[in-house]
């Protein structure tokens, strides 16, 4: 029987809000057995942006990632907000370590190519996570928090959307764990309505994503955060929640099967 691992994906919102944040990490402290904690953190590095010159340029929702850029989010994701949650998790009682995708070769990226002639800069699409590597860190007692930074093995850092690198790695240690992913986020799960906060849909298979993306009950970045959770799920991860991020026991929100 394969031992059971936790991987909780915590959204910039919530890094953001230092008490929100603490809640949080006193929670994924208190989650039995072994456990990833993956952040993001683009709020903050659009801030700190701000505060230097730099201007911020989203298409979609997604984040333009010049030279320049990718110095702010290195700093901010790899280090400010990383080693923040690190320490905090320290004086919960749990040993942390941080890591982006570039430590010990965890998680390799490529360099997103041109999608409809925009060119998003140095932004990394997964291709692989090394599971082995990383449940070496679990084996020995650390807990990884992962940053949303991987690399091309070619000396890039590579700006990388944080759910999928959470997606990814949950996957990538789904034959060694039985993994529980939970996306934590400000809302109670994926909403039918979403002027109302308490129309949590309870679960979402393949072909109810597919109906609720016709008729546009689910629309803009819930979609790749459902595309995530499905892969996850169809790659071998046992259960995947999306749910308030004072909710990460296991027992609220919105379960994607």
């Amino acid at each position: 029987m394969k031992e059971k691992l936790t991987v909780v994906k915590v959204g910039g919102a919530v890094v953001e809000d230092e008490a929100q944040l603490k809640q949080l990490l006193k929670d994924f402290a208190a989650i039995d057995g072994a456990k990833v904690l993956v952040h993001g953190g683009g709020r903050r590095a659009t801030k700190i942006a701000e505060r230097l010159g730099i201007e911020t340029k989203m298409v979609d929702g997604r984040r333009i990632t010049d030279a320049e850029m990718l110095e702010v989010v290195t700093m901010v994701y790899g280090g400010l907000v990383n080693k923040h949650v690190v320490a905090m998790l320290q004086a919960q009682g749990v040993d942390a370590i941080g890591l982006c995708g570039a430590d010990g070769d965890i998680i390799r990226s490529v360099k997103r190519p041109l999608k409809n002639g925009i060119d998003y800069g140095f932004v990394g699409d997964v291709k692989k996570a090394d599971g082995n590597k990383i449940a070496r860190f679990i084996e020995v007692g650390l807990t990884p928090v992962v940053a949303p930074l991987t690399h091309d093995g070619q000396g890039n850092i590579l700006n990388t959307n944080a759910d999928t690198m959470a997606s990814e790695t949950a996957k990538a240690l789904a034959d060694k764990y039985d993994v529980t992913l939970i996306f934590s986020f400000e809302k109670k799960g994926v909403l039918s309505n979403p002027d109302d906060d308490d129309s949590v849909i309870p679960v979402i298979t393949r072909p109810d994503f597919e109906r609720y993306k016709a008729d546009g009950t689910i629309s803009g970045g819930m979609l790749p955060k459902i595309e995530n959770a499905l892969s996850a799920v169809e790659a071998g991860v046992c259960q995947v929640i999306i749910t308030l991020a004072s909710a990460i026991d296991g027992q609220h929100g919105t379960v994607i099967k």
